[in-house]
């Protein structure tokens, strides 16, 4: 595909992805809260519970069935396409962005895999995701919500280890998120839909609806509530390497995500009159920690602390190199401008991503902070170094930025 439609592509379906988005994960929100929040003390007959409210300068009466009214409305809504829309924009997303250009998605190939390899392990992580979701939700642990939040959660800290060990790390968090997602969709189309239907057929045959089929879609219902935090963390993960860049990437992935479920929690109980204020406290404690544990530690793979070579400052043997502009200029123009250039010669990209120009010694200069995260503090760039930049290289830069400071 041309590259300059390429990008208007994932412009469009990227924009797509985040509306849809926010209509499904408001509503989950909402509903959600609506269920905390109901009224329950001394019900209408045949009411679980309602709620008053005021918005948009109206008034509003909510109310909740036991099971459901003795009529069926004419006029019943539906939400599920704003589930479906997300899934499949999100899917979407995964073909242009990953599937087509494949060296997104396995960087390094530090497992030596073929495209069609890695593309099918992808796909088949989505499916198998949700197969072994749905199976232990089929099992009496899912009547114990610790012990199963802790097996659910074992099983995703390993899939987040064993993608970020073949995938480019970015690309192994964006497949986590996949696979959630995943997980939340079908939760709708196989589960939560499916029981709302019988209960509407039952009603339309006369029949009082079996509550069972509606119990185990709240349930489900309230496992993608909690799941939300992670997959909106994902969603904008690519943005920041200290994260997916780092060589312990899967096991930050796995703080951040616990961390959110946990706020997650805290407003469901806040929902439900239960206020636990030490959460959000010491889910705040929880993320400082992680970023300054995180800090201490190499960015990738084979980094090391090592002093860097080359010629010393004189007086003191433990200063960083003298490097002239001269050398970086040359490692930019070599390493960086075929893509960071107001005229990229890169096939792939026709604009300097995030708008990165690097074709003058001034922007060069008023980029370092940028260039250090990238090159430097967490390798990420070159984009699985594509253009070979070698570890002296990256040490020359490191040295000139630190001594530009």
């Amino acid at each position: 595909m041309d590259p300059y439609w390429h990008e208007w592509l994932n412009l469009l379906i990227r924009w797509i992805h985040v509306i849809t988005g926010i209509a499904w994960i408001g509503a989950s929100f909402y509903f959600n809260w609506l269920e905390g929040n109901l009224e329950r003390n001394n019900p209408s007959k045949g009411l679980a519970g309602d709620l008053w409210a005021v918005h948009g300068g109206g008034f509003y009466h909510v109310q909740k069935y036991e099971v459901a009214p003795a009529k069926l409305p004419e006029l019943l809504h539906w939400f599920k396409w704003e589930a479906y829309s997300t899934w499949v924009s999100g899917f979407a997303l995964l073909i242009i962005v990953y599937y087509l250009n494949p060296v997104y998605l396995l960087g390094s190939n530090p497992a030596g895999l073929s495209n069609t390899a890695g593309i099918a392990l992808s796909i088949g992580g989505l499916i198998a995701g949700w197969l072994i979701y749905h199976g232990l939700s089929g099992t009496r642990l899912v009547e114990n919500p610790i012990w199963f939040t802790a097996v659910f959660a074992l099983l995703a800290i390993s899939a987040a280890y064993g993608y970020t060990q073949v995938f480019d790390g970015r690309a192994a968090y964006l497949q986590l998120g996949a696979m959630i997602g995943t997980i939340m969709v079908a939760n709708v189309f196989y589960v939560i839909i499916p029981a709302q239907k019988i209960m509407v057929t039952a009603m339309q045959r006369g029949e009082l609806p079996d509550p069972a089929p509606g119990k185990n879609a709240l349930r489900r219902s309230l496992h993608n509530n909690y799941l939300t935090l992670p997959v909106l963390f994902i969603m904008i993960s690519h943005h920041f390497p200290s994260t997916f860049g780092h060589a312990y990437n899967w096991a930050i992935l796995a703080a951040l995500a616990l961390i959110s479920a946990a706020v997650r929690h805290y407003f469901n109980l806040k929902n439900q009159g239960r206020k636990i204020v030490w959460i959000l406290p010491l889910a705040l404690l929880a993320i400082f920690s992680l970023a300054l544990i995180s800090k201490s530690q190499p960015h990738s793979a084979g980094q090391t602390n090592a002093p860097l070579s080359g010629q010393q400052q004189a007086g003191n043997i433990n200063a960083p190199p003298v490097v002239s502009f001269d050398q970086i200029r040359s490692i930019i123009q070599a390493r960086c401008v075929s893509c960071h250039s107001a005229t990229p010669s890169d096939t792939v990209f026709t604009v300097a991503p995030l708008g990165y120009v690097l074709d003058t010694d001034q922007q060069i200069i008023d980029t370092k902070d940028k260039i250090y995260l990238r090159t430097i503090a967490t390798q990420t760039m070159p984009l699985a170094n594509m253009t070979g930049m070698t570890d002296q290289e990256r040490a020359l830069l490191g040295a000139w930025i630190q001594n530009s400071q």
